[in-house]
């Protein structure tokens, strides 16, 4: 969690943009602050050769639009095996000449055929723009309904905009009756899934942020990667909005390539997509393991009612994560949702779009000057993230600095240096604590211990078995899903149990009296 990291000096430049953004100034709505974008389309090409050179030149129609700043088309030949390669050559050689255009273009090859989704994936490792979206290498979309698509994006906080052939507003081509059934039939399942009501989740027209995009692994390799990415982003709690665009679907007899068989693959996909927990990259803050933690929301809402007799107004939350905590803290007057992880920090977005009273910004708790200026909090919430730094003294006397005199600080750590495993060292802990640790170094970064709660004592067996017997790396769903159903037993036996705590929590209070002595100025690092 040392802000010493590259991945955390990129979050930091950010951090103006998200505590910007989180609070406009009064009567400026937010489509007012952005007037253009740049959008990657990603062309993926799979035997197209009397049709891709009238498809890409349909996309210049972009270039004309004051929304975009910058276009960039990549395209990626799918080991074709017709004339695709010469017409994707013909049509570069009439482009790629010198002059000032918003429209670059990249062109790439994959020697052996490989699908859809793993196309995307080779075209997406260029992209280095705002927005991304995909365009197939037909005649079936209209590339002038991207602009309806992009306006969504500067007009509202959306994260992905997909286009829908099924909504009013648009013309399509009357075709295949059965294969719209079939459509439908895939929508509804995934919308089931997602708790969503999507109207064409099959649409190639996915318009998404690319910040987002890359931080979501997409594994399927062939159509069956739009219900992945649909189910992915809905679990990461993004914000889809669906506007009607204009389709001209063509007969099989025309070249069109979907067949039955991709529909099996799609119901596959919606039910093994339902089921998995695979919606982060796995990086160094392990946000897979957290999103996996996120299936126990029971446990959380335990841990919620815990604390919240001791939240104040005034609320900075540090290491907020992905804000599970969070939602069942606010509302209140102001909360302040913090991270180091970019990935983190872009999903607590998605969650102040409707809590106008919510920030967000990059705080490291081992750099105070990464801390909200000139704000006044009467709380800190730090939840399992001391045990995260190197230097817990430091980071306390940076927390002890963010508050207002009088101001609580709520430290949740592990408890039981003996329960230590590969479980602590694949999240990242230095230490797990002992009471008497905790309050000492409570007190020496200069707060006064009101109490020390403990917190999940049911939990020890389990945390023993995996990490100190069994050695695993992670936990299983299964286990999990099991926590989620067992939370109200353990509340209820929870002071009951003659074992040690899995967590403390301790309630510290800053107190300017007489004759005590304050803590150094905040540590920047």
């Amino acid at each position: 969690m040392s802000s010493t990291s590259a991945t955390n000096r990129v979050v930091r430049a950010d951090s103006a943009r998200l505590a910007g953004a989180a609070a406009p100034a009064a009567g400026q709505d937010l489509e007012r602050q952005r007037r253009s974008t740049t959008l990657a389309v990603v062309v993926p090409a799979y035997n197209e050769q009397f049709l891709i050179e009238a498809s890409l030149a349909r996309l210049e129609v972009l270039g004309e639009s004051p929304l975009l700043e910058q276009i960039k088309v990549i395209v990626v030949d799918d080991g074709s095996s017709d004339g695709t390669a010469d017409a994707i050559a013909r049509f570069r050689e009439s482009r790629d000449l010198p002059g000032k255009s918003k429209l670059s273009w990249i062109w790439l090859r994959r020697e052996k055929n490989s699908g859809k989704g793993a196309a995307i994936r080779t075209g997406l490792a260029h992209v280095d723009t705002e927005l991304v979206v995909i365009h197939d290498a037909d005649l079936e979309y209209h590339p002038a309904d991207l602009l309806k698509m992009v306006e969504v994006f500067l007009y509202e906080d959306a994260d992905a905009v997909f286009g829908s052939r099924f909504m009013s507003g648009g013309y399509k081509r009357a075709l295949f009756f059965r294969h719209a059934l079939g459509n439908k039939l895939l929508t509804f399942l995934c919308d089931l899934v997602c708790d969503l009501n999507l109207t064409d989740m099959e649409t190639c027209y996915k318009m998404v942020r690319v910040k987002l995009l890359k931080s979501i692994p997409l594994e399927s390799s062939t159509f069956d990667v739009e219900p992945e990415l649909a189910i992915k982003l809905a679990k990461r709690g993004s914000r889809i909005f669906e506007v009607p665009i204009s389709y001209s679907g063509r007969t099989y007899g025309e070249g069109k390539k979907i067949k039955w068989t991709d529909g099996v693959r799609a119901l596959w996909a919606i039910l093994h997509y339902a089921a998995s927990d695979r919606i982060f990259i796995e990086d160094e803050s392990g946000g897979e393991i957290l999103e996996r933690l996120n299936r126990a929301p029971r446990f959380t809402r335990w841990m919620a009612d815990v604390i919240r007799p001791y939240i104040g107004d005034r609320v900075l939350e540090v290491g907020a994560g992905t804000g599970n905590m969070s939602v069942h803290l606010m509302p209140r007057p102001v909360y302040w949702a913090t991270d180091v992880n970019s990935h983190y920090l872009d999903y607590l977005v998605t969650l102040r779009a409707t809590r106008p009273y919510m920030r967000v910004t990059y705080t490291d708790a081992m750099d105070g000057g990464t801390f909200p200026k000139g704000q006044s909090f009467d709380t800190v919430v730090c939840l399992n993230v001391v045990e995260h730094v190197q230097d817990d003294l430091g980071a306390l006397r940076n927390v002890w600095h963010a508050l207002s005199d009088g101001g609580r600080a709520i430290i949740l750590v592990p408890c039981g240096p003996e329960l230590y495993g590969t479980l602590d060292e694949v999240l990242g802990h230095f230490r797990r604590y002992t009471r008497e640790q905790l309050v000492d170094v409570a007190e020496q970064a200069g707060f006064r211990v009101e109490q020390v709660l403990n917190f999940n004592r049911p939990g020890v067996p389990a945390w023993w078995l995996n990490g100190r017997v069994l050695h695993r790396k992670t936990f299983g769903l299964g286990q999990i899903r099991m926590l989620n159903i067992l939370t109200p037993v353990f509340r209820l036996v929870d002071s009951w149990l003659p074992l040690p705590p899995l967590s403390i929590i301790a309630i510290l209070r800053k107190e300017n009296e007489e004759g005590r002595a304050n803590p150094t100025a905040p540590l920047a690092s």
